[in-house]
């Protein structure tokens, strides 16, 4: 697919893309057919919009080479552990957050209630967490880390610590702090856009 830097199927729906050559989009391959023109596989013409967009687009594609490239290796050192992705994210909560709720627990994890319910479970007969009845509402039950649990995400979660440092070794301070405030910022404009849509 020629030596384009995001020239990989990362699978993104985009609605035009800038290049000089083939490259992987949406789960179809686009051609470059002058200045102003794209032409797909079927032979579809679309026309691209202003070139005042295209840094939008050249963003959205190196956030999507990142964060396909990121995950791949911190989830290596992870799968290593022999703990998946879901039972990760809910032991590391419950390790930084304290005993949570069932449904609370889903959307910090950016977990389904379905999903959480069954990553819950699944902890639960491993003897990594308990449930138990909230005190102050006995409708509701609590899940917490058990010592074995604990025992099991500490040093997991230390690895993972050490390899985002690793992924961030030629960031200053700096740069960390303006990209966690431009990542806030497109996240929340995005979340707003969505809410404010009929996309739900």
């Amino acid at each position: 697919m020629g030596n384009h830097p995001f020239a990989s199927g990362l699978g993104i729906q985009l609605p035009y893309i800038l290049a000089d050559q083939r490259i992987y989009a949406n789960i179809i391959y686009v051609n470059l057919l002058d200045e102003y023109t794209l032409v797909l596989d079927s032979e579809t013409r679309m026309k691209k919009e202003t070139l005042e967009d295209a840094d939008q687009v050249h963003v959205w594609l190196v956030l999507g080479k990142a964060f396909h490239a990121m995950p791949k290796f911190t989830m290596a050192g992870m799968l290593e552990s022999g703990l998946g992705d879901s039972d990760f994210r809910v032991l590391e909560a419950l390790l930084h957050k304290g005993p949570l709720p069932v449904n609370v627990i889903g959307p910090k994890v950016f977990l389904t209630p379905g999903s959480i319910s069954t990553a819950v479970d699944r902890l639960f007969s491993k003897g990594l967490v308990t449930r138990e009845e909230n005190p102050e509402d006995r409708r509701i039950r609590l899940v917490a880390l058990t010592e074995s649990g604990k025992a099991l995400i500490h040093p997991i979660y230390r690895k993972h610590v050490e390899d985002l440092r690793q992924v961030f070794a030629d960031f200053t301070p700096a740069e960390l702090r303006q990209l966690e405030r431009m990542m806030k910022k497109a996240g929340r404009q995005a979340e707003a856009l969505y809410e404010a849509s009929d996309r739900q």
